[in-house]
């Protein structure tokens, strides 16, 4: 979130379905006494037999629709209920205005319209709440809160498209591609097509999940259902940089002076890769809705981002070319090194918000953009908001939060095929943080307002004590909180937690406990053996030269004093409020190089990028990152004996 708006939900909606066709022949659906936790399972089997829709295909919708969650009784951003997320059209939301293309100066004119999908030249979007209800002869309050129901609802709207269609209710998955096409709705060809796509992926594949309401779901793979020729390459304004598979537009954000004192906004021009390497993309959410977001966008007093990626459909749109630099993390350093994506939604609430189709548009661009500028996909490379490391001490409370514990990192990065997964035995002095997101359920607060519980829900944040014990005192981040206040188990609280992906030095065990170095202390977790929170991981690691009891640590790589050119004032250096000791170690995955760039004056041209002979060693130093001169520490692998020098050689920019 690149600025503090927190207002309403999203305004996005879907248009009614065509003609009502005849409701279907209602079946007895299972008995009562089945287990409590495949009830959901259960349900797809006898909402598939009862109106003839191939379960895999159902199932498979239903997963791209929610995960298989069910949400009982919350709208998602554009008014959609439970596991087949069927649209309450009477609540959800008027459509966030759309972006014009580049030549209309951030013009209104929807470059979606008109594309609808037609079936017998009507548009057919049958997700459609009431719609349901009726065809199963149920009050749509209940599909709005009753799983069960809501599962009939889908696979009877299903079955109604493909009659719509004109096609029989066939028993092969193949034969329903376009009615999976049209089940949620998407207003383009491009991303229906992907959508479908994404769906029969899915049935050959096969998946399992215990869901957020504890549900085991399993959809056995289909290996031998052939994929469906993909969409073509769609027409787009000429600046948008996206994956031929995504639908994207375009709503420029300005480049431009605000008042006669040299005051400028909403980025700054520049030249990457030319004159600084892309070696970072940062993931928010907006914590506002898209339409708010998109009016900040335009505004060049605001802040700025390269992306957003909307909540219901994860329909993309570009606001500043990759070359340049956005506004977006709270530090220049980062800004200049990193490419900005926004995610419409809320930290607090993940499942009204961080949709599949977000989660799998965001994958694919971010795949995309880590293709063309060499991004390594891992943790220290792809992170969130949350975890930008603050450029000065005095910052550092300043600095956000989002996306938040509830972002499911462990997912994403399935998505971008970079599983995070034990690269080394559980005895490793390295270790990842990885707990299973769907049953990992910490206590939080502050989801519905101050010290309210927050519902329990799956979370990719562990949290850390100052002793192996549930009930001894979070570990507390003096730069933080600087007065002194103990970490809390608010949901916007970094001060005691880490992150899945993220890996971390072995300080010490004790039974089911494991203690990393974080932040200059030994941070406790627990981590049992069967339901394990952290797996073995390789790395390499950095701890102060011999002789040096303590050694300083950065939240930017600066250079040298003489590196920098007459003119160009030097920056200050400021090492954050920490202390990296004798005997600590912290993992690192690159080493940089030493820049500097003073963008504080409009220009028709970039400026100058200052490099610098200093090495630098990126580290996870805490929730967020950090950095140590490569002079002050020795680098050591995961076997305890001296490494050679880290991956990441000087080049364009100081990488």
């Amino acid at each position: 979130m690149p600025g503090a708006l927190r207002t309403c939900r999203l305004t996005a909606c879907l248009i009614a379905t065509a003609a009502l066709l005849p409701p279907l022949l209602i079946l007895p659906a299972s008995g009562a006494d089945e287990a409590e936790d495949q009830r959901l399972q259960n349900a797809f089997t006898d909402a598939a037999r009862e109106f003839h829709v191939p379960r895999s295909v159902l199932m498979s919708v239903s997963y791209m629709q929610s995960r298989w969650d069910t949400h009982p009784g919350t709208p998602s951003v554009a008014g959609g209920y439970g596991p087949m997320h069927l649209v309450d059209t009477d609540r959800a939301h008027a459509p966030a205005p759309a972006p014009g293309p580049p030549e209309s100066d951030g013009g209104r004119a929807d470059p979606l319209a008109g594309t609808a999908f037609a079936a017998g030249g009507h548009a057919v979007q049958p997700a459609d709440l009431e719609h349901a209800a009726r065809l199963i002869k149920v009050p749509a309050g209940q599909l709005r809160t009753d799983a069960v129901a809501n599962v009939r609802g889908g696979a009877a709207l299903l079955a109604a498209t493909q009659r719509h269609l004109g096609k029989p209710l066939s028993a092969d998955p193949e034969a329903w591609w376009q009615a999976v096409e049209r089940f949620p709705g998407t207003r383009d060809v491009t991303s229906a097509t992907t959508y479908a796509d994404d769906v029969f992926g899915l049935i050959r594949k096969g998946a399992h999940r215990t869901t957020a309401e504890g549900q085991e779901v399993t959809l056995p793979a289909t290996p031998g259902v052939r994929p469906h020729p993909g969409p073509q390459t769609p027409k787009r304004p000429k600046n948008v940089e996206c994956p031929p598979e995504l639908s994207c537009d375009w709503l420029a954000a300005p480049y431009e002076e605000i008042d006669d004192d040299g005051d400028y906004g909403n980025h700054d021009l520049a030249d990457r890769p030319r004159d600084q390497r892309i070696e970072y993309i940062v993931i928010h959410d907006t914590e506002s809705t898209l339409p708010n977001m998109f009016k900040t966008v335009q505004d060049p007093t605001e802040a700025s981002w390269h992306y957003s990626i909307r909540s219901s459909d994860g329909h993309i749109t570009q606001h500043v070319r990759t070359k340049d630099e956005a506004w977006h993390s709270g530090s220049k350093f980062v800004n200049a090194r990193s490419i900005g994506i926004e995610h419409e939604g809320f930290l607090a609430h993940p499942g009204t918000w961080y949709t599949e189709q977000m989660y799998r548009s965001s994958a694919r661009l971010v795949r995309y953009l880590a293709k063309k500028y060499g991004v390594p996909m891992d943790r220290q490379h792809i992170f969130g908001h949350d975890n930008v490391p603050s450029p000065t001490g005095d910052s550092i409370p300043e600095m956000h939060e989002d996306p938040g514990p509830f972002w499911d990192w462990r997912h994403y990065f399935d998505l971008l095929g970079a599983p995070l997964k034990a690269t080394a035995g559980p005895d490793s002095p390295v270790v990842m943080i990885l707990p299973d997101y769907a049953t990992h359920k910490p206590r939080y607060t502050g989801c519905d307002g101050a010290g309210v519980p927050c519902r329990p829900h799956g979370s990719s944040a562990v949290r850390l004590y100052t002793r192996p014990d549930e009930n001894a005192p979070l570990i507390q981040d003096p730069g933080r909180r600087p007065d002194g206040d103990e970490s809390t188990e608010d949901v916007s609280d970094l001060g005691s937690r880490v992150s899945t992906g993220q890996i971390f030095a072995v300080a010490d065990r004790s039974g089911e406990w494991t203690a990393i170095w974080y932040q200059g202390n030994k941070a406790w977790f627990k981590n049992p053996a069967v339901h394990p929170t952290a797996v073995g991981a390789r790395g390499r690691m950095v701890t102060p030269k011999e002789g040096l009891d303590e050694i300083p640590v950065f939240g930017r790589a600066l250079p040298e004093e003489e590196a920098y050119p007459d003119g160009v004032e030097e920056e200050e250096e400021s090492p954050l409020p920490y202390s990296l000791r004798a005997g600590q170690r912290y993992v690192t995955q690159s080493g940089v190089g030493g820049s500097y760039v003073d963008r504080s004056t409009f220009s028709d041209t970039p400026q100058p990028v200052v490099l610098g002979r200093q090495r630098y060693y990126e580290i996870q130093f805490g929730h967020r990152l950090a950095y140590v001169r490569a002079d002050d520490v020795d680098l050591v692998d995961a076997g305890g004996t001296t490494a050679g020098p880290s991956g990441g050689e000087a080049g364009p920019g100081g990488q």
